[in-house]
């Protein structure tokens, strides 16, 4: 049985959410919070398996919700969150703080149908993640000791030594630094694109895998962007890759973002690993476009995408890295490509930054 813990100062949405969460047997509603304090209190006293939350809630926002409770009694967040944009980027910053994952609310038109299947899969799924206290609330002294909910997740693997030596000098200029990242992938986005150099002039090329429809999808560019203080934007087929120094590329919802023949192209192919974007595609294209001339960074997230396709990079000469468990919010991904042996580094997001410095030229600094 999986206990859900609704987070919600409507009734109304309140009813609906418990409805939903009824016709699936497995899930059980254990308690209900109308606002942030509350919400605190009752996964201190209940520890639920599973909460969702609204963003938008009186006395304490949910946002600050989340933030207290990753640090004081961890536990997977589903958000619950609707398309206003002041809402969106609040759903973003909750992410960054450690929630999991993000559902739409309903939005009063056709796909409401099938809104309540997608709630309880979307249950289901977070409650499988094994979730630590945040970076930030190690960081903030804010963990007052309480250990995670027992979890069926799979055992942590011995991560590889993190390599201490400094980057070989390369012989070839960077072309392109690919990204892959799934859950909890925006809080390590942004600590690798902040920890470059304003200077960097390699484009970085990013799939996140975001159950996003078209206002999450513009929304998390123009968050990223804030967060960054870099030239975010969605990718579009047929620009050149050499034109796009030091500018970071998403591929948009539900298209593969690939390099051929030197110029960025968005397919719609089949799904791989049932993820479209898929970081293996993208990774996949680097390795035969860029082949030693390229990095390639697997962040935090769940399953396998990517890591085939990092041990692809590194094989044809890449600089590969790999997210430290310590720093992932989901060691999946990541933990993959350590057993495939595909990562040269294991390091949290804002090492590799570091080490990214060390492979590119910084406009304005010689070497």
């Amino acid at each position: 049985m999986i206990r859900v813990l609704l987070v919600e100062d409507s009734a109304t949405m309140r009813a609906h959410l418990r409805e939903s969460l009824a016709a699936d047997p497995e899930l059980q509603v254990v308690g209900e919070a109308l606002d942030g304090p509350q919400a605190v209190e009752l996964v201190g006293r209940l520890r639920p398996d599973v909460v969702t939350m609204d963003m938008m809630l009186p006395t304490m926002s949910g946002l600050a919700a989340t933030e207290h409770i990753m640090a004081e009694f961890p536990t997977p967040i589903l958000v619950v969150s609707s398309a206003d944009r002041q809402e969106l980027f609040s759903t973003y910053n909750a992410l960054a703080a450690g929630a999991v994952d993000v559902l739409e609310k309903p939005r009063g038109d056709a796909s409401d149908a099938s809104w309540g299947l997608r709630l309880c899969s979307a249950v289901r799924l977070v409650s499988r993640i094994r979730v630590i206290t945040h970076p930030r609330a190690r960081l903030d002294g804010r963990n007052r000791g309480a250990g995670p909910p027992p979890s069926s997740g799979p055992p942590p693997v011995a991560a590889a030594p993190v390599q201490a030596a400094p980057v070989p000098v390369r012989e070839t200029a960077l072309q392109a630094v690919a990204v892959g990242a799934s859950t909890g992938g925006p809080g390590a986005l942004t600590d690798l694109l902040r920890a470059l150099p304003s200077g960097f002039r390699a484009p970085v090329l990013c799939v996140q895998h975001i159950a996003a429809s078209e206002p999450f999808a513009v929304a998390f560019s123009d968050w990223l962007a804030g967060q960054t203080g870099r030239d975010v934007a969605y990718a579009r087929d047929g620009v050149p890759l050499r034109s796009l120094g030091g500018r970071v590329l998403l591929a948009p919802p539900d298209r593969h973002m690939l390099i051929a023949d030197g110029l960025v192209r968005l397919s719609g192919a089949p799904p791989r690993h049932s993820c479209r974007p898929s970081v293996d595609v993208l990774f996949d294209s680097v390795a035969a476009e860029c082949g030693a001339a390229a990095a390639g960074c697997l962040l935090t997230g769940m399953g396998r995408d990517g890591a085939e396709g990092l041990l692809r990079m590194r094989s044809r000469g890449a600089t590969t890295f790999a997210q430290d468990e310590a720093s992932c919010v989901v060691y999946g991904m990541p933990r993959e490509a350590a057993l495939l042996g595909a990562a040269a580094y294991i390091l949290p997001p804002a090492r590799i930054a570091a080490r990214l410095e060390d492979l590119a030229p910084v406009a304005g600094v010689r070497r």
